[in-house]
């Protein structure tokens, strides 16, 4: 983590996220029923979502966070991939249901032009869910967190689902009020993918995808400079929710005694504990290898 106050962040942020929720269904639904804008109260219902989003993922981080235990050996932490596949679920829906809704309005013609007060409260909406998403981004991406990821892209589906109501009430101000549906159809398209995306992504998670290479190829640099290493024979390595766990067969020369090889995985542990961010478990083993003379 770069700073020391990423991991306050870790049990504040979702706190922020729920009363931004909370403010955003009060003021989009009574601007909405104010105004007459149809599409600032279903963007009132999609912030209902995330509110409902925002208050599993509290739950998931609460029993991602609790100790191993007899039931559950390596730990809670895939509650998280759980969350996030549920968050991408209600995004994959809450897509459908606008873009239905959209393109019934099309098909009917069932489009007027709303009062054009509206456009502030999607404007403030805008704002907010950005802000939010580039709070809780940096958040999920210091902490390596799949579920605080997927909220932090649900509360930018939300800015994307207000733009298009903002864009779609600025045109029909100026006569052109079939933007607002034409507007949504986009939107929903885009939060679908968002929705898909997380769906995706969780269910490699909690089928033990493999870290990425990158994450490797860090591994693999801290174990070469190890002294008494001769190679690597494997590696591999999953996520548990926020943490990485990782297994690791080094290569050393025959000749070493027992207690050598002891040194040499403590001395490789202490490594990569220190030198890898969020590493969970890590296992080592020692393959004995001969070493012909004059090899390094």
């Amino acid at each position: 983590m770069r700073h020391d106050r990423c991991k306050s962040c870790y049990h504040e942020h979702v706190w922020y996220s729920i009363a931004n929720n909370v403010f955003l269904v009060l003021y989009k639904g009574v601007m909405g029923v104010m105004t007459g804008c149809q599409a600032l109260i279903a963007d009132a219902f999609h912030s209902s979502a995330d509110l409902i989003a925002s208050i599993i993922t509290l739950f998931s981080l609460k029993i991602s966070e609790k100790p191993p235990d007899a039931d559950h050996h390596y730990g809670h932490g895939k509650i998280q991939f759980l969350s996030s596949s549920i968050v991408g679920l209600i995004l994959l829906v809450g897509g459908i249901f606008i873009l239905i809704n959209a393109l019934s309005s099309v098909v009917s013609g069932t489009y007027a032009e709303p009062d054009p007060i509206a456009l502030l409260g999607a404007a403030v909406s805008v704002l907010m869910n950005e802000f939010l998403f580039r709070y809780q981004s940096c958040v999920g991406r210091e902490n390596n967190s799949p579920a605080i990821m997927a909220n932090a892209w649900d509360n930018r589906s939300d800015a994307f689902s207000s733009t298009a109501v903002l864009i779609g009430i600025g045109l029909a101000t100026f006569g052109l009020p079939i933007a607002d549906p034409l507007a949504a159809i986009g939107v929903s398209m885009v939060v679908a993918k968002i929705g898909i995306d997380l769906i995706l992504e969780a269910i490699d998670g909690l089928m033990d995808a493999s870290l990425g290479m990158d994450e490797l190829k860090v591994i693999h640099a801290v174990v070469n400079k190890v002294p008494g290493i001769r190679g690597v024979s494997y590696m591999r390595g999953r996520t548990m929710g926020d943490r990485l766990h990782v297994e690791v067969d080094v290569m050393v020369p025959d000749t070493l005694k027992v207690y050598e090889g002891d040194l040499i995985v403590e001395l490789l542990r202490q490594r990569i504990m220190t030198e890898v961010e969020h590493m969970g478990e890590l296992e080592i083993f020692l393959s004995p290898v001969e070493i012909t003379e004059g090899a390094g």
